[in-house]
């Protein structure tokens, strides 16, 4: 096995951590397990999600590509529907531009980062 073996985390730039962990938090219904003023993490199976605070913060314009994505996360669901349903619960707002919508679902999270739920994802 190489010195780099695993993925560790994710860590999203925002504007407040604590707001966006909160989300996430919801979101995937994993408890917020560190916090500072400046970051925020939750503990997936085997990977960390990490939020930081990052001064002068400006959200992604996907899909205009004026200002890019900073990261795309896609997450695993059964059923398209009731996966939307719970992103919108949780604070995400549906994307307007859908390009696949019987494949996946794109939203934008509470500080417009996109990400996508889909059931293209193995077990």
């Amino acid at each position: 096995m190489g010195e780099i073996s695993k993925l560790g985390a994710v860590s999203l730039n925002c504007p407040d951590p604590h707001e966006l962990a909160l989300f996430y938090s919801a979101l995937l219904e994993k408890e917020i397990t560190f916090e500072s003023d400046d970051f925020s993490t939750i503990q997936l199976d085997n990977l960390w999600l990490t939020m930081q605070r990052v001064e002068g913060f400006k959200p992604s314009t996907w899909p205009s590509g004026e200002i890019p994505s900073h990261v795309h996360l896609d997450f695993s669901v059964a059923n398209l529907d009731t996966g939307e349903a719970a992103a919108l619960a949780a604070g995400a707002t549906l994307a307007p531009e859908q390009p696949e919508r019987d494949r996946w679902r794109v939203f934008l999270d509470p500080v417009g980062h996109p990400f996508c739920i889909t059931t293209l994802i193995p077990d």
